[in-house]
């Protein structure tokens, strides 16, 4: 087994070659954050780009008077803070480990070295980020053209896409998230997010079962939007 082998297992670097992973390995740093740990912070410099390894790290930003918006959660394979390779700058907004996690660091210096050397790996970069691009288009739609209940059902699709499991009794969701931490990706309160899941669960739509969520309807889901 390689030592480089943990990154065929992150998507955006999955179709290299062994070289070029071997060349991403000698520049990553590997560190484990507990549960609860500020990976980093809105506004401090930003100095490198993440991937994680294994966990969940959360990505929120704060509003002026102290409200927090989750943008998304980050699983494996995820990565965060891209936004600032090769422009530098602050981070955009605050990580952190919603559980114990590894996490890759690349230095965005490192980085832009490799991808003067590396047209494979500089092409990886420009579909990871033009993906981002795609998120937050997403995240836009949602908030300018959705109102609440058209929200939280884009949440759960996207969900549903990205990490939904198949099972007899549909799709679950294992999303680890209080009421609190949905409603803030959502972008409304912990009280109306509450409302409008047992809403659904009440049509069948979903079935509600802790942190878990199970999607029984998804075209209907869909008719939500």
């Amino acid at each position: 087994m390689a030592d480089f082998d943990y990154l065929k297992k992150v998507p955006y670097f999955n179709e290299l070659e062994d070289k070029s992973l071997e060349e991403i390995h000698k520049i990553s740093t590997i560190n484990f954050f507990k549960k609860g740990s500020i990976i980093f912070m809105e506004g401090e410099k930003g100095e490198a780009i993440y991937f994680v390894k294994s966990g969940k790290v959360k990505i929120s930003k704060t509003s002026s008077i102290g409200k927090e918006y989750i943008i998304k959660i980050m699983e494996k394979g995820d990565v965060f803070a891209e936004s600032i390779l090769f422009v530098g700058g602050e981070y955009p907004a605050t990580a952190e480990a919603i559980e114990d996690s590894e996490v890759i660091m690349l230095k965005n210096k490192d980085i832009e070295n490799l991808i003067l050397k590396n047209t494979e790996i500089a092409l990886s970069i420009i579909k990871l980020m033009a993906k981002r691009l795609k998120n937050v288009a997403v995240i836009i739609e949602n908030l300018a053209l959705r109102d609440s209940i058209g929200r939280t059902a884009s949440v759960l699709l996207t969900f549903a896409k990205e990490r939904g499991i198949n099972t007899k009794e549909g799709i679950l969701l294992d999303l680890n998230l209080n009421r609190q931490d949905l409603a803030n990706i959502v972008g409304t309160s912990r009280e109306n997010v509450t409302r409008i899941l047992s809403q659904m669960d009440k049509e069948g739509i979903i079935h509600l079962d802790r942190q878990k969520i199970i999607i029984r309807d998804i075209e209907k889901l869909k008719e939500m939007l």
